[in-house]
């Protein structure tokens, strides 16, 4: 039995992720959280096999929350089920330390397959992640300017790109706005780039989201 736990702030996605590992059999869901310092509590108090979690929940960025995870419980796989299909938020979610990085969309469909992998010590990727990512490999990306960002400010230039607002993205992050501005600042800074209409044509350029428009 492969004891899994659930990170989503989405009931409803919790809800169809529980569903679809019980409905297989094999799979325990022995923990649920809907935010970062939740998630975190669950982790310090619960063994389990693999954490699925997604890569925007209130509080800490999603990659900040990956590395806090496999520090807390090294033995932990964590499998990021996320909207973004960028190749750019897998590269990094890998890097942070998660086992596994699967699109909500590919769910239905790998879910079963991707967490049995990852609690057998075998990392995962959606098939189309994996083929853009590999896409990517032939550019010299530690030159570019967004890899220039940290994992927060590069959640914030996410933010900008989909269209939030500075006050929306500071809730959903759980930033002040003022922070959130002065990240801002540093975006622009360190990418050379004078404005948001110039980082949302950088961020479609280089394709780092697959639908900039998206909220």
């Amino acid at each position: 039995m492969i004891k899994v736990l659930l990170a989503d702030d989405h009931a409803l996605m919790r809800d169809s992720l529980r569903h679809i590992l019980e409905s297989a059999g094999g799979f325990e869901v022995v923990g649920e959280a809907s935010d970062c310092q939740a998630t975190i509590a669950m982790v310090r108090s619960i063994v389990a096999d693999v954490a699925l979690i997604d890569l925007s929940m209130p509080g800490l960025s999603g990659f900040e929350l990956i590395g806090q995870l496999k520090k807390e419980r090294p033995s932990l796989r964590t499998l990021v089920v996320t909207m973004h299909t960028g190749p750019l938020n897998a590269a990094r979610a890998f890097r942070a330390g998660a086992s596994g990085y699967l699109t909500k969309e590919s769910a239905s469909r790998e879910l079963i397959s991707a967490v049995t992998k990852i609690a057998s010590g075998v990392a995962y990727m959606s098939t189309a992640i994996a083929e853009r990512l590999a896409q990517n490999l032939n550019e010299p990306i530690e030159t570019m300017p967004h890899q220039r960002l940290t994992d927060r400010e590069f959640e914030i230039f996410r933010g900008i790109v989909e269209g939030k607002s500075m006050t929306e993205i500071a809730d959903e992050l759980h930033l002040s706005v003022k922070t959130v501005s002065s990240h801002k600042t540093h975006i622009i800074e360190k990418m050379e780039i004078p404005n948001e209409s110039g980082l949302i044509r950088y961020a479609i350029r280089e394709r780092l989201f697959e639908d900039p428009g998206a909220g």
